[in-house]
């Protein structure tokens, strides 16, 4: 007996187990009209964290007396930022270098003249308030390249997810604006997609290794305000 087999299960058969099927979905009808909305919620916070870079260059005739140098005083940076309360997963280190330094003169060849070695680090601590012992401590053990602070927050989800709701308020307020100016009145939400979000933390500055240690552990960082946003983009039907 000879069967006959529809397209569909012809297709059926020639498709892989498991493999996926690409559908077509109906656009969505709507009667009245679309209004597309742009809208940016924002909150503030007070920095709770701040980043510190801080490093050891040191240079020497050979480059193995340029490491061991430099391995010498990274140790002693490193014990001083224990005894000051950071904890291990908050030192990161975050580039070593090694590099030849020549002396250069008109009319000759450069002449090597020995080696340079760095080390940096990334320091996280999140009491502010410690930075200037902090400073203190990295300059007294040698450190002689810092960058920063770079103040920022912890964690920035729950200040987004409070920046999202209210992008989403002034989303709805625009809506109601605009349909109450022509008459109409919002009837629902036809999509909404973030668009964008900025979570900036704050810049970081170099400082200045001329101060003393004694001026560093002085020096007092104002954390100030900073600024989440997020931006959405919402569609409404009007009618």
């Amino acid at each position: 007996m000879i069967r006959t087999m529809t397209l569909a299960s012809l297709l059926a058969l020639s498709i892989p187990a498991g493999a996926a099927v690409a559908q077509t979905l109906p656009q969505q009808v709507i009667s009245g009209t679309r209004l597309d909305v742009v809208a940016t919620g924002e909150v503030t916070r007070v920095p709770d964290i701040a980043r510190i870079s801080a490093g050891v260059v040191t240079t020497a005739p050979t480059a193995t007396q340029a490491i061991a140098e430099n391995n010498r005083r990274m140790a002693s940076v490193r014990e001083a930022l224990k005894r000051a309360g950071i904890a291990d997963r908050d030192i990161q280190t975050s580039s070593i270098n090694l590099n030849p330094e020549y002396r250069y003169e008109e009319n000759r060849a450069p002449v090597l003249t020995g080696y340079r070695a760095s080390n940096e680090v990334s320091i996280r601590f999140r009491d502010i308030a410690e930075t200037g012992a902090i400073l203190d401590a990295l300059v007294a053990q040698g450190a002689n390249t810092i960058n920063g602070p770079m103040l920022g927050l912890d964690k920035p989800e729950a200040a987004m997810d409070e920046a999202r709701v209210e992008a989403l308020r002034i989303a709805r307020q625009r809506a109601d604006l605009y349909a109450q100016s022509l008459g109409k009145r919002v009837t629902r939400i036809l999509s909404v997609s973030e668009s964008g979000s900025m979570y900036p933390p704050m810049p970081m500055m170099q400082m200045n290794m001329g101060r003393s240690a004694e001026a560093a552990a002085d020096m007092k960082i104002d954390p100030g305000e900073q600024t989440i946003a997020v931006t959405v983009s919402v569609s409404f039907e009007l009618q």
